[in-house]
């Protein structure tokens, strides 16, 4: 069973998710030039918000490469030698498989664990602290570089037991967020989660051109005798009606949450809460785009799943209302599909506006309220 997102939401001059350039995400959809916000970003904002609508933050997991000295930092408050607890965390990454920079602490890339990983991997080279430290010393003693020394401790197949800590310290079975959006360790597929929720790149109803932003500012001491700007600079940005689209495999999500099904209710609930709710950080000090969603359109089906961006394949154009006629557009795709693939598959259908009209929609689907909009989801998932 599947809950489908489709949310319509405009922004004004921002810079919500910005390339190497510095200018907003565009892509190519339909012969036209796009405004876009990435997959990546909006699912970042989305995770942000979880703890607000419903879980605790003991449930949500940790993306870092910083986890030999979070262990390292654990094991120095339990009295043992803050520098060679870095040695000795060092070595007991290594041990499991996952060595970190000698030079930064840094793993080769980010590891999404459970906010308990710290401290498992803290008691793992607590457990192991005078074997690993043997293994450090006798490192040091062989006087070979240290990177050297990495690669090749890093190049060695954890043993069982070594394989078995790293699987309590990378499990992720409590972690909402790791379960909703997955993981995927390159070295060691064993630990990849498969993502309960698909999220697809925003893209603007209509076609857009980027525009940027001329400013300049003046120092404040600065004598009145010397005229001219102090700083000369440009900010990109443009403005657009954004079609985003989300779904929830809530089988698969109990599957990455097993024998938990309250924190699996509560994660869907905080999941559609969380993606309404999410406006990506890009350039929001200087543009202020904070915006809600005006058009929300619920799914909860069966099997399959629609995403409805070619509603918009031609941009909407030429019209006194984009908002309102975006929304039209969203409908009458949406039916149109039900019309001919037939609508035995989708158990409920929830939709609810700020300020537009559903002409075609039953009125028995339209949501007065946002809360009513997700009770309604939510309890046709029970159903």
């Amino acid at each position: 069973m599947l809950i489908e997102l489709h949310l319509l939401q405009s922004f004004p001059v921002s810079n919500l998710n910005r390339d190497d350039l510095g200018q907003p995400k565009t892509a190519r959809f339909g012969g036209h030039t796009r405004a876009r916000i990435s997959s990546q970003s909006l699912k970042r904002a989305a995770r942000t918000l979880l703890a607000q609508h419903g879980l605790d933050p003991s449930e949500l997991g940790v993306r870092t490469k910083r986890l030999r000295d979070a262990a390292a930092t654990l094991l120095a408050k339990r009295g043992r030698d803050e520098e060679q607890a870095v040695e000795v965390c060092q070595a007991g990454l290594e041990e499991i498989g996952f060595a970190a920079h000698t030079a930064t602490g840094l793993t080769k890339y980010l590891l999404y664990v459970g906010k308990p990983a710290q401290t498992l991997l803290a008691d793992y080279c607590d457990e192991r602290w005078d074997t690993l430290a043997k293994a450090v010393a006798a490192a040091k003693n062989r006087k070979e570089k240290q990177d050297k020394i990495t690669r090749k401790t890093a190049a060695k197949k954890p043993t069982k037991q070594a394989q078995e800590q790293a699987k309590r310290i990378l499990d992720g079975t409590r972690a909402a967020d790791i379960a909703l959006f997955g993981r995927m360790i390159a070295d060691n597929t064993d630990f990849n989660v498969n993502a309960a929720s698909q999220v697809a790149h925003a893209l603007s109803t209509h076609a857009v051109v980027n525009e940027f932003d001329y400013y300049t500012a003046l120092d404040d001491l600065r004598p009145d005798a010397e005229p001219a700007a102090d700083m000369i600079g440009t900010v990109d940005f443009n403005a657009a009606c954004f079609y985003r689209y989300a779904n929830l495999d809530l089988e698969q999500l109990a599957t990455n949450l097993p024998d938990d099904p309250d924190l699996v209710a509560r994660s869907a609930r905080a999941w559609l809460y969380s993606f309404i709710h999410a406006v990506p950080g890009g350039k929001q000090n200087s543009m202020a785009a904070r915006t809600m969603p005006q058009t929300l359109l619920g799914v909860v089906r069966e099997t399959g799943a629609w995403n409805l961006a070619n509603a918009f394949l031609s941009p909407v154009t030429d019209v006194p209302d984009l908002m309102a006629a975006s929304t039209q557009r969203l409908v009458d795709h949406f039916q149109q599909l039900r019309s001919f693939y037939g609508d035995t598959q989708l158990r409920h259908t929830a939709i609810a506006s700020v300020g537009s009209d559903f002409t075609g929609m039953p009125e028995n689907e339209i949501a007065p309220t946002l809360d009513d909009f997700v009770s309604r989801l939510l309890t046709a998932t029970k159903g």
